[in-house]
């Protein structure tokens, strides 16, 4: 068998930039351990367990029976999907977008990070990264040929960017902001006068605005948009998802919306990318996008009940949190015993066989913290308790 010291093609200097994804690593290590006869528990990803609507589940099964759906679709997602966007901007953000020139479906918004950056990143344009963040933000950062310039979020400052102090950084070559509210992994929400200090923070500096809102509806009562402030659309984009608010993360379907010359720039490089999506999956999101609040409420009654279990487990742990933080995830500081997430999360995946997130992955502002998924049954959660409560 071939190995990295007998192959004699060398892999794009590019790739020195960055790491295998953690999660992807983690997964085959947890594989492996079940192999073994392990029974972990993981409680680390985000990926909703819960199904899409059943009726968007038959629209895929008719739509997938008609012979005509089966061709390449357009790049910019057909016109049922991006009306069906629109509309749902428009009905829970207050949002009016124009479906043919301000929304551009995408492959899931993981991808949409990828095409933003390869889209407006020139080598040595920076990137304003949030710490701790999606890992995304950088690593589509330094693939682009881009630098990362970390801004530090606390819980002192309820995980919202020092404003003030980057003020006073040297952003010269600065090109991109990156931002995520409701944020993940730490819940926290931004409001409506915080999301428009963003914008005139963006807009002062000439800074392209990008926000990643995939976890709007997830605890969430009040879900915003950036685009929703007066002016964003100048500076600003936003990337959703309905991976997790329609329960279809498989699926691959997400969003950009924002100004029609923005949108242009990504799709030039997307369309020389990916060959569009399958249509029967944008006919059946297009009927995702029109659930009710009943949808919403009753996801969120099965994530209320889950939290609940999941705070039960770090309050054993002896781990603090914010009872009022949002998304999927539960976001716990650690106790001094322990010298860092990893550590703890080290101790109950081998003594316990259960796994929560350290901090750490995120940057080194969760060091001191662990994140606890809310995408597993109760019973799992109560499973994981049990084990827990043993040591």
């Amino acid at each position: 068998m071939l190995t990295a010291e007998t192959t004699i093609i060398a892999p794009a200097r590019r790739l020195d930039a960055v790491q295998e994804y953690y999660f992807s690593a983690k997964l085959r290590e947890i594989a492996q351990m079940r192999a073994q006869g392990c029974p972990v528990i993981n409680l680390g990803i985000g990926s909703p367990d819960l199904p899409p609507a059943p009726q968007v589940i038959a629209a895929l099964h008719t739509h997938s029976a008609a012979g005509h759906n089966h061709a390449y679709q357009s790049y910019n997602g057909i016109p049922e999907l991006r009306k069906a966007f629109a509309n749902w901007y428009q009905r829970w953000f207050g949002v009016d977008l124009d479906p043919d020139r301000e929304v551009l479906p995408m492959l899931g918004s993981k991808e949409g990070i990828m095409h933003i950056s390869m889209a407006f990143l020139n080598p040595g344009d920076v990137a304003l990264v949030p710490n701790p963040g999606y890992p995304t933000y950088r690593s589509a950062t330094l693939l682009a040929g881009g630098e990362v310039m970390e801004y530090d979020l606390t819980a002192e400052n309820d995980w919202f960017p020092d404003l003030e102090a980057l003020e006073t950084a040297e952003l010269s070559r600065v090109k991109i902001m990156w931002v995520n509210y409701p944020h993940m992994p730490t819940g926290a929400r931004a409001s409506a006068d915080q999301l428009a200090a963003l914008v005139a923070f963006a807009r002062r500096r000439g800074i392209l605005l990008v926000n990643d809102n995939p976890y709007a509806f997830i605890l969430n009562d009040q879900p915003l948009s950036l685009l929703g402030v007066p002016g964003a659309r100048e500076v600003a984009l936003e990337l959703n998802s309905l991976s997790k608010s329609q329960n279809m993360a498989g699926w691959r379907v997400g969003m950009l919306a924002g100004a029609a010359p923005y949108l242009q720039a990504v799709l030039r490089f997307k369309s020389n990318m990916d060959s569009g999506m399958f249509k029967p999956i944008q006919l059946a999101a297009a009927e995702a996008l029109q659930l009710d609040e009943h949808w919403y409420r009753q996801l969120n009654t099965a994530y209320r009940r889950r939290r609940v279990l999941a705070e039960q487990l770090l309050v054993h742990l002896d781990c603090r949190f914010d009872a009022e933080q949002t998304g999927l995830f539960v976001w716990a500081r650690i106790p001094d015993r322990y010298a860092d997430g990893y550590a703890l999360s080290d101790q109950l995946l081998y003594d316990c066989h259960v796994f929560l997130t350290p901090g750490g992955i995120f940057g080194a502002q969760g060091n001191r913290y662990v994140r606890i998924s809310l995408c597993s049954p109760e019973g799992e959660l109560e499973e994981a308790m049990s084990r827990i409560s043993l040591i």
